[in-house]
């Protein structure tokens, strides 16, 4: 059941690799308490009490809120899936309640230092730089996630109406526009991408020297060697997402339209980033206000 449940997640609800991975690692440690406590390793039998005694044990184990609230995510949608295919005929999970955790602000670039590291690259004409700095230039221009960003393919790009279609999470479809700027660096990647590269993964916009697609820990990488003289505490690829939709909202972008952006399904989950913009006015304030 939960092989099945994993191919559903990657193949039809297109998650990421490293979130089947997550939720793969959530219910086999929920199978092994199952044994242990319960002597079963059924999941079919566990119930609302079985769920609540594994959510204590892990609380006692000092385990964070954030990781056990991912846990109940984990184990909802796989029950979920069970009763969609008459595997159960209750989900256990309806009644479970998520754990309040603290708001954590989003680590972003300050505009500043971003500028001055896309503006003072030393040239060189191979593949790996220019892809380096496409891979860069996307994530910055575009707020890409990192799953969707190694599957994006050259047909998704418009280069005439300088857009991208992105497919993200649970199959949503969206088109974001790109600059003039990241405009040719796309039209150079690629130019270089047929002269150096036998790319055999043709479809993909982004290739590694042998022409295979991307994989995620080959960005990771790159974005953890970029951004190594920097104070930026997280360098990751989804820092730059962050710092993509901060900046946009510092810039007097509306928040709606950056929600449609980086394709979140509420407002609530882009309106955190609405605390830097805060923070700004706040020293501008300090700044001009004569009483401040």
């Amino acid at each position: 059941m939960i092989a099945s449940f994993l191919k559903y997640l990657e193949y039809e609800r297109r998650y990421s690799i490293h979130t089947v991975t997550s939720y793969q690692n959530d219910l086999h440690q929920f199978q092994s308490f199952l044994i242990s406590n319960f002597q079963t390793d059924n999941l079919k039998e566990a119930n609302h009490g079985t769920l609540r005694a594994w959510l204590v044990d892990l609380s006692e184990q000092k385990i964070k809120p954030t990781s056990i609230n991912r846990k109940i995510a984990s184990l909802r949608s796989f029950y979920k899936y069970l009763l969609k295919h008459d595997h159960i005929a209750k989900d256990p999970t309806w009644k479970l309640k998520t754990l309040k955790t603290p708001r954590k602000i989003p680590h972003f670039i300050d505009q500043g230092e971003m500028n001055e590291l896309l503006d003072n690259r030393v040239v060189e004409e191979t593949h790996a730089y220019y892809r380096e700095v496409l891979i860069i230039e996307l994530l910055y221009g575009t707020g890409v996630r990192l799953s969707e960003l190694i599957n994006i393919k050259q047909g998704d790009i418009n280069i005439h109406q300088q857009t991208i279609k992105v497919l993200g999470k649970r199959n949503k479809e969206r088109i974001i526009p790109f600059s003039q700027n990241l405009h040719q660096v796309i039209e150079e990647y690629i130019q270089m991408k047929k002269r150096e590269t036998a790319a055999t993964d043709h479809d993909y916009l982004l290739v590694t020297d042998a022409g295979k697609k991307l994989y995620p820990m080959f960005v990771q990488r790159l974005t953890k060697r970029y951004f190594s003289g920097t104070n930026v505490d997280k360098k990751s690829p989804h820092v730059l997402r962050h710092t993509y939709a901060t900046h946009l909202l510092n810039n007097g972008a509306e928040l709606n339209a950056v929600k449609e952006l980086l394709g979140h399904s509420s407002l609530a989950a882009t309106q955190v980033y609405t605390h830097n913009s805060i923070e700004k006015l706040k020293k501008v304030f300090d700044q001009a206000h004569p009483k401040a």
